[in-house]
């Protein structure tokens, strides 16, 4: 039997769009003949799933789990064609079986968890729903041994973990809360990329204030600029969004608490959707009547 590589694998999801595990299930049936697998699948349900697996999923829902210990959380985004699909009772329930299983195993390789009977009741769903169902990414974060995680997931469509040294569980999820509604770019200023700092310093030393000032004014101009824009920009130091009046990191201090860092998801982001201009579809259309 010849050997069945993760290229061919890879090229056969591609031009078929069905998952991992059924692929390769294929192509061992096959006996790695890629063209074989593909007249194979033509022959059962799985095609339903290829045939509309080539639509993009950018909808979908965000889920989080907490551990009881408190110490680790997950975070998975499930993806689907319209947002009405995201509210059926059906694609939660699957959801939540990933998210599940994911917390009991602590694993985030989308591969591995949905080999088997996860990966077969996506199938399912995708026939059952018909639209193109994809279990696209997990993260796991565990807290240090003297620390917590807290989570919160704002309306499905964005969700958020955060770290915390000491702290409590009520102020992870608040910190967690304010992380979905705020969208800092890091957690402390130091993370900050240098790439980003270098960018942000070319974009002050164009603004028209910066010109014609000497060296030593300038070079003192663009540092205050880049601590401002640290500030707004870096989770510790933004005013807490319950209280304004308060840094997140001052509110973590109050329980004890010091933010170590944070994760974000948000539906869909950085998929590119297919934009479809429907006037010129139908005069297309026309044309070739």
């Amino acid at each position: 039997m010849a050997a069945i590589s993760a290229s061919l694998v890879k090229e056969l999801r591609e031009r078929t769009g069905l998952g991992m595990m059924e692929c390769k299930k294929a192509l061992t049936e096959a006996n790695g003949d890629i063209e074989q697998a593909i007249d194979d699948l033509r022959k059962n349900a799985g095609l339903k799933s290829a045939k509309k697996a080539g639509r993009v999923a950018a909808e979908g829902a965000i889920l989080a789990r907490v551990s009881e210990d408190g110490r680790v959380a997950v975070m998975l985004e499930v993806n689907s064609e319209t947002d009405f699909v995201a509210r059926d009772e059906n694609f939660k329930n699957f959801a939540n079986e990933v998210a599940n299983k994911i917390l009991d195993t602590k694993n985030e390789d989308i591969a591995v968890v949905m080999e088997g009977e996860l990966e077969e009741a996506r199938v399912q769903l995708v026939q059952k729903i018909g639209e193109n169902i994809s279990v696209r990414r997990a993260a796991v974060v565990e807290a240090p041994q003297d620390g917590i995680v807290g989570a919160y997931v704002h309306g499905d469509r964005i969700g958020t973990i955060t770290v915390l040294k000491g702290g409590n569980a009520d102020v992870a999820r608040d910190i967690a809360m304010h992380v979905a509604a705020i969208n800092p770019a890091v957690a402390r200023p130091e993370d900050m990329p240098q790439e980003i700092l270098d960018k942000e310093k070319a974009i002050i030393l164009a603004q028209p204030d910066m010109a014609g000032k000497p060296a030593e004014i300038a070079e003192k101009m663009v540092q205050g600029r880049l601590k401002k824009y640290l500030a707004e920009n870096s989770l510790v130091n933004q005013p807490f969004v319950k209280d304004p009046n308060t840094s997140v990191a001052e509110y973590a201090k109050t329980a004890g608490g010091e933010v170590l860092s944070f994760l974000r998801f948000e539906v869909g982001e950085g998929i590119e959707k297919e934009e479809v201009d429907f006037a010129k579809e139908v005069m297309e259309q026309a044309r070739r009547s």
